[in-house]
């Protein structure tokens, strides 16, 4: 049925379709509709020193507040990512802002953070009933300047902590300025630093502790993977998150859209994304696992993702093309190749 509500959903404004498609969402989990479809198999993997139950996950972005993610967990999800959020509220960049490129499967945001701030986050996970893994995404303020950005991680993170099963750290969005600066080496380092020594610190005061997973950029090039691979081993991080959306419109340079500032994600992002993995893979040697992101739109992607050195996968863009279908489509593809291979 999803084809059909999909084609009635795209008809809508696209920030009109994202409000009404959540909405439904948690409307039909109050009805008890999701508990209807079909279960996803069970297919657990252990990563950051929790237990999945399945390696398909929702990516940060589509609940940016915490409003939805236990009727999004009826949908199948091994593990559901929140946020981002940012220490204070903010509206996020002008209007329209979210494009669809439907002929390619993806999606072009300059989204830029909106949230209703970190202390609402934790209000929504506090009364939470989802009992899977939770993740909540977080980022600095868009006036809050890169040199105090630390400042920014720092508090979220303090709020989040003891709701979280694990936090991601996002430095990789291109809608908040000057945000990938803190992928450089010496930004990077002072950010991990404090992030480290923060976490050791509510691991200590709560008896808890709570992997830290950094997400990083498609757009890295070789040296710049490498350095970030030097930089996640020596600050003893739990995860890496590879990719977030792209700037590159190579892919979609036929497209009238293709001019929209902002991060293109969907199956134009699918090859890079995988490729960034590899190489990552091959600098971590098996150090901290990675979580695998980027234009999976079918089981095969999830495959390759974690061919490529992936212990987890996320969708997003292609969760909203294909709906809970593919969610079953990547645990099933992923279990059958887990097989062939022993």
């Amino acid at each position: 049925m999803y084809p059909l509500a999909r084609r009635a959903l795209f008809l809508l404004p696209t920030e009109t379709s994202h409000h009404f498609s959540l909405n439904a969402i948690a409307l039909s989990s109050r009805l008890g509709l999701l508990k209807l479809l079909p279960k996803p198999e069970v297919h657990p993997v252990e990563a950051m020193g929790l237990s999945f139950p399945n390696p398909v996950g929702l990516a940060a972005g589509l609940d940016k507040n915490g409003d939805y993610f236990d009727a999004l967990s009826e949908l199948g999800f091994g593990f559901v990512e929140i946020g981002t959020i940012t220490p204070r509220p903010q509206p996020g960049n002008p209007q329209p802002r979210l494009f669809r490129l439907p002929e390619y499967q993806a999606i072009i945001n300059r989204m830029g953070f909106n949230n209703l701030g970190v202390d609402h986050l934790v209000s929504q996970v506090r009364e939470r009933q989802f009992k899977g893994v939770l993740g909540i995404n977080i980022g600095k303020n868009f006036d809050t300047p890169v040199e105090k950005a630390s400042d920014d991680y720092r508090l979220c993170m303090e709020k989040a902590y003891a709701h979280a099963d694990y936090i991601a750290v996002n430095i990789s969005s291109p809608n908040t300025p000057g945000l990938r600066d803190l992928q450089h080496a010496e930004q990077l380092d002072e950010l991990l630093a404090t992030l480290k020594q923060t976490q050791a610190r509510l691991a200590d005061e709560q008896g808890r502790y709570v992997p830290l997973a950094l997400k990083i950029a498609p757009d890295l090039d070789d040296e710049q993977i490498t350095d970030m691979a030097r930089q996640l081993i020596k600050h003893g991080m739990d995860g890496v998150i590879a990719t977030n959306t792209t700037l590159s419109r190579e892919q979609v340079k036929r497209s009238p859209l293709a001019g929209e500032q902002g991060g293109l994600s969907g199956w134009p992002v699918r090859e890079r994304a995988t490729e960034v993995i590899g190489k990552l893979a091959k600098e971590l040697d098996g150090a901290l696992p990675i979580i695998g992101v980027g234009g999976i739109v079918k089981g095969e992607d999830a495959c390759d993702k974690i061919k490529a050195g992936a212990s987890l996968v996320q969708v997003y863009t292609g969760f909203i093309y294909h709906g809970p279908s593919l969610i079953r489509d990547a645990i099933e593809a992923v279990g059958e190749m887990d097989q062939v291979l022993g």
